[in-house]
């Protein structure tokens, strides 16, 4: 009951306010949240340190304040996601080269497509089937509370990208193996011990970085293609479609994920307060028996 009030009293109206309304939500959030009682700023600031050791605390101060700023303006777009119309999202959220992945399509190809949590991934993703010819599938982690994961499923849903449980990857990829598919995986997620990883140095931290992807890729021979988000103003999203990989199960063992970090990393080095720095990127941590990648 209580989640249905909240949404339904609280999420749902808010989500009808223009953005130039909830932007002056996002900044009293960043006053009171940021500002006043800091939150996870620990976790935040000791991800910066450690990602730019050679940056004085000044500028590190000065990115987490980007970060913040940027962190309140994706909430609140999030909350708007839950009522924005098609044109709203596709003008503010632009696939600048569609043709990188339509060409994949007119070959008959299916395709994987990686990024990070960098900039706003999830409106992106929400108005990419518009914008393509791929039929658009999302991962997502299932929420414990069931009527959010339904609301929030149905709202990701409205423009034609079909969420998959993570876990039901593999029943997903065999029953859409009919369809001409580009399936989203987030590749900056912080592994539990219990899967297989690639071991590589990201931000300067020994990092585990997950393998599905490549592993998808490879299995039914899925070109990657790696999927840029820039912010161009406030509200105001591009995507730009690069080809990683046209022939996964031609590359070594770990290629393709070596490859999408470090483009992920590039990205965040250019403007890192558009990465999502409140997450404990680093929780999981090498063992004795880890190695790093060796190309």
């Amino acid at each position: 009951m209580t989640s249905r009030l909240l949404y339904y009293l609280v999420l749902k109206p808010f989500s009808y306010l223009p953005l130039s309304i909830l932007y002056g939500i996002s900044d009293f959030l960043y006053l009171v949240l940021y500002i006043g009682i800091k939150y996870r700023q620990k976790v935040v600031r000791t991800n910066l340190v450690n990602s730019f050791p050679e940056k004085s605390i000044a500028e590190i101060v000065k990115i987490e304040q980007g970060f913040y700023s940027h962190f309140f303006d994706l909430i609140v777009e999030s909350v708007r996601l839950f009522s924005s119309s098609e044109a709203e999202l596709k003008k503010r959220n632009k696939v600048l080269n569609p043709e990188v992945m339509d060409a994949l399509y007119d070959e008959g190809k299916s395709i994987i497509l990686v990024g990070g949590h960098y900039n706003n991934w999830e409106t992106g993703a929400a108005i990419l089937s518009t914008q393509v010819k791929h039929h658009i599938v999302g991962i997502y982690a299932p929420l414990s509370n069931q009527f959010f994961n339904t609301e929030i499923l149905k709202s990701r849903e409205r423009f034609g990208m079909e969420m998959l449980s993570k876990k039901i990857v593999k029943a997903g990829f065999e029953q859409n193996k009919e369809k001409l598919t580009a399936t989203i995986f987030a590749t900056d997620q912080s592994p539990t011990y219990s899967k297989s990883v690639h071991w590589t140095k990201f931000l300067n931290q020994p990092t585990a970085v997950l393998l599905g992807s490549e592993v998808f890729a490879k299995d039914y021979d899925y070109p990657v293609v790696y999927i840029y988000v820039s912010k161009v103003k406030r509200g105001y999203y591009e995507m730009e479609a690069k080809l990683l990989e046209k022939n996964p199960t031609q590359t070594h063992v770990g290629e393709i994920t070596e490859k999408h970090t470090r483009w992920l990393e590039n990205q965040i080095n250019e403007t890192p307060q558009y990465w999502l720095w409140t997450h404990k990127r680093w929780k999981r941590k090498m063992k004795e028996e880890d190695t790093f990648y060796k190309p």
